[in-house]
């Protein structure tokens, strides 16, 4: 972390009409006549839950400046409910729509990491009056289709085609995680980068030049597809792909600061 405050809000849970819960930890005031500072919300990656780096240091920083925040865990990750070989991209991004809705009021600037930032997007996308900001930490829009599937070999898509699953190793989990061939043939109903994205608000993407799973010029394209004026694209040479170093987060917290003050109620 960034700071030496340790994040002191407790976990919550959001019912979903199929019965799921949300896990989520809010701090700050949630209505916008109680607060006039604009509200900062995590989403995390893929297999990621809302306990990391990022997620805790965003926490301490907008307790320290006064900033509602909200860190949550998709459906399937972390302490929220449900497995996580059910889950896709529209079902995530629809937890996302429900932490807006229901869970912190007023204007906000989503903070992506890695799937995080294409779920960031579509948030935008169906939320625009609310999101007035993004932050993309190594942007993965369009991973299933376009980095995911990819790279399976022969015998990882006969296992999806035969069996819906297949294992992959991992080197941020102890165990293999679980592919399913639902969580890529529903992912291409939310792709983005074949045309212009009809995200207006202002963008920054963070993204390492050493990351090994989005590589960079995955976030150049997504830069040059956003229809948004205001976009920077800020790469560092040595970064890797959680970009949670001292000096990544730094740049993350001052990305937060100038996007959440032009939204700030005056």
């Amino acid at each position: 972390m960034a700071d030496s405050e340790k994040p002191s809000s407790s976990v919550q849970f959001l019912d979903r009409p199929d019965g799921e819960t949300i896990a989520y930890h809010f701090s700050g005031a949630k209505s916008p006549a109680q607060n006039h500072y604009c509200g900062v919300v995590f989403l995390g990656g893929f297999m990621s839950d809302m306990s990391g780096t990022k997620a805790t240091t965003l926490e301490a920083h907008c307790k320290k400046t006064g900033r509602p925040f909200v860190r949550f865990d998709y459906m399937g990750h972390g302490q929220s409910s449900g497995r996580f070989v059910d889950g896709t991209i529209g079902r995530w991004r629809e937890d996302t729509l429900a932490i807006l809705d229901e869970v912190i009021e007023g204007p906000v600037v989503l903070v992506g990491s890695s799937m995080g930032g294409w779920i960031s997007l579509l948030a935008a996308l169906a939320r625009p009056e609310r999101v007035t900001g993004l932050v993309c930490v190594a942007p993965a829009p369009d991973f299933t289709e376009e980095l995911m599937w990819p790279a399976l070999d022969d015998d990882a898509r006969y296992d999806l085609e035969t069996t819906g699953v297949t294992y992959q190793i991992s080197e941020y989990a102890d165990e293999p995680y679980v592919i399913a061939l639902r969580l890529i043939e529903e992912g291409r109903n939310h792709l983005l980068l074949q045309g212009p994205i009809a995200v207006t608000c202002p963008v920054r993407v963070l993204q390492g030049m050493e990351d090994p799973h989005v590589p960079w010029p995955h976030a150049q394209r997504l830069v040059e597809k956003l229809e948004s004026r205001d976009v920077v694209l800020s790469l560092v040479k040595s970064g890797d792909h959680r970009l949670s170093e001292p000096d990544d987060l730094v740049r993350l917290t001052d990305s937060i600061d100038e996007l959440t003050g032009k939204s700030d109620v005056n």
